[in-house]
């Protein structure tokens, strides 16, 4: 089958160790991943702001650079949210487009699920002794309906202590544009998120969206608190390169 990363903005531009981490993962399970270099930006920012026009020019773009995909996986929830939502949407109007965008929401998955549901894998055999907690962002939560999937493969991975996040799934505060927008209210909305990370006392916060993880990550930062933040993917192959007694994993 042929897989496709679709790397997004973020993990492209900022965290790129994120994309590489997914694909090492998968590389575990024969997955090698096909990287079109014509993608790019899904439209999000350009949509949620009303600038439908821009949004249609950058959402064509990935409508052609997956066209030939069997499957695409994406390390955000928020991207893979406008995918299934609004594309659809976004296309009315244009039969031809509206069977494209319904083809490539049906092939495409948040990186979690496409471990769970297409790959069956649950338990990667990772080790990592942390205290860790789960921030479950609101796209991925609420778009695309993941719940289960990180929790699991995180109770999964030997000596890792997984502690629930007070009100985890409140809203980081980060929202894309909201966050320059309404930069106060964001502020104030991602310093109740930190202070509850905190409490969990954990070493590492974890999530899905490269988004809201750089919103808390800068935060704790600013607060000179010493807690990894990892997106999933990230936990998951340090896991495995632990479980492997060696600092990668085995080739």
């Amino acid at each position: 089958m042929k897989v496709s990363v679709w790397i997004t903005c973020l993990s492209d531009a900022v965290y790129p160790r994120v994309g590489e981490a997914m694909a090492k993962v998968l590389h575990r399970y024969g997955v090698l991943l096909h990287f079109p270099e014509v993608q790019t930006c899904c439209g999000q920012p350009a949509f949620n702001s009303g600038y439908w026009e821009p949004a249609r020019v950058a959402a064509n773009t990935i409508l052609e650079a997956f066209a030939d995909s069997d499957f695409v996986v994406v390390p955000s929830g928020s991207c893979a949210g406008m995918v299934h939502h609004f594309y659809e949407k976004l296309f009315a109007g244009d039969d031809q487009l509206v069977a494209q965008a319904r083809a490539l929401k049906e092939k495409t998955y948040e990186f979690s699920q496409f471990l769970v549901h297409v790959l069956g894998v649950t338990d990667l055999g990772g080790v990592y002794p942390a205290r860790v907690t789960y921030h479950p962002s609101c796209h991925a939560t609420r778009l695309l309906g993941i719940d289960e999937e990180p929790l699991t493969l995180l109770k999964n991975v030997h000596h890792l202590d997984l502690v629930p996040l007070p009100f985890a799934e409140d809203c980081c505060g980060f929202g894309g544009t909201f966050a320059v927008k309404m930069s106060d209210i964001s502020a104030a909305m991602v310093e109740e998120k930190t202070e509850h990370i905190l409490e969990t006392q954990a070493e590492v916060l974890v999530g899905l969206d490269m988004g809201c993880l750089m919103n808390i990550g800068g935060r704790l930062s600013y607060e000179g608190k010493r807690v990894r933040v990892l997106h999933l993917a990230e936990l998951l192959c340090e896991a495995v390169g632990l479980a492997d007694a060696r600092g990668e994993l085995t080739r």
